[in-house]
């Protein structure tokens, strides 16, 4: 999908259907076609816009003296789900610079980190390039915030539903979730790299408000990887206890199950002895077989109580 994006004389951004200078333009899964008309339009080539829509690829800035342009490549976070799980992860967004003419935003899925700047809240004029990316940054970093306390809802509710029956259902709940906070915290520390890249001025020319803007973003930033960690070592630390809760549980039934056999093994053994072909005592009485029976129980009595002195029945 393609859209064009320019700010008015009086401040307001609105859709427009021509390439101008000043304008910002969007990709949003792209067909080639609209790749060509893009790169064709502005005299630009397609491998920035492609590195972008790639899910592969890393967060960097990418120069090209030669035409002019400057990339850079974030980190956003997604939601994927199916049927049986969601997992919260990240994919690549492009951002690129073209002369002094255009700004191109590029991503594979539909983005809502610049949809404040485009209904308004967020004042910034399209042909102010790098406020726009600036302003991307600091979006993103809220993002991100936003999808971490997603998690850690859903690892609190997970972690209620465990405590009162632990399935595999749910253990396998709390690895996608380990795993969706590894894929946030990697990237969060890419982007970091990346403003503080820019910080140093060498990418991007800064104005004094352009420097407090991509601070409150490295701040933000920063903020959210303290709190992916901090969320991180509360799952670890919830999972290995459930593991030993799990273990300990384990333990329990074979527990149950050894004095159980030890019990029954009783009876079974004197059976055994008496229905040899041999002579055995009361082989003779009439009363011989109820008399086995009562010595068994006697032997299952005491064999019972010894096992619950010893705690393998509790």
């Amino acid at each position: 999908m393609l859209k064009l994006y320019r700010t008015s004389n009086k401040g307001i951004t609105h859709e427009v259907n021509t390439f101008q200078k000043g304008t910002w333009i969007d990709l949003c899964n792209p067909t080639d076609d609209e790749i060509k008309l893009v790169c064709t339009s502005l005299e630009i080539n397609e491998e920035f816009i492609r590195y972008a829509l790639d899910s592969e690829e890393k967060v960097r800035v990418d120069v090209d003296d030669d035409n002019e342009e400057v990339l850079f490549i974030i980190d956003t976070p997604v939601i994927e789900e199916n049927e049986k799980s969601r997992i919260y992860t990240t994919l690549p967004m492009g951002i690129i610079f073209v002369r002094d003419d255009y700004i191109i935003t590029v991503s594979i899925k539909e983005n809502i980190i610049f949809e404040d700047i485009l209904k308004g809240i967020r004042r910034v004029a399209t042909y102010k390039k790098s406020r726009i990316l600036l302003q991307i940054l600091y979006n993103n970093a809220k993002a991100f915030l936003d999808t971490l306390l997603k998690v850690n809802q859903e690892s609190e509710l997970v972690e209620e539903k465990m405590q009162k029956s632990t399935t595999n259902a749910g253990i396998v709940h709390m690895l996608n979730l380990e795993k969706s906070l590894v894929y946030l915290t990697t990237s969060l520390k890419s982007n970091e790299m990346l403003m503080e890249k820019i910080m140093r001025g060498k990418v991007i020319k800064l104005y004094e408000e352009d420097e407090d803007l991509l601070e409150d973003a490295i701040i933000e930033n920063r903020q959210a990887i303290e709190m992916s960690q901090i969320y991180s070592n509360i799952l670890t630390t919830t999972m290995e206890a459930y593991s030993s809760i799990i273990s300990n549980n384990l333990n329990g039934v074979m527990k149950v199950l050894t004095s159980i056999t030890i019990i029954i093994a009783i009876p079974t053994l004197i059976a055994s002895f008496w229905g040899m072909n041999v002579p055995v005592p009361f082989a003779g009485n009439n009363l011989g077989f109820l008399i086995m029976i009562i010595i068994s129980l006697i032997l299952t009595i005491c064999a019972s109580a010894w096992l619950k002195k010893k705690n393998m029945l509790n």
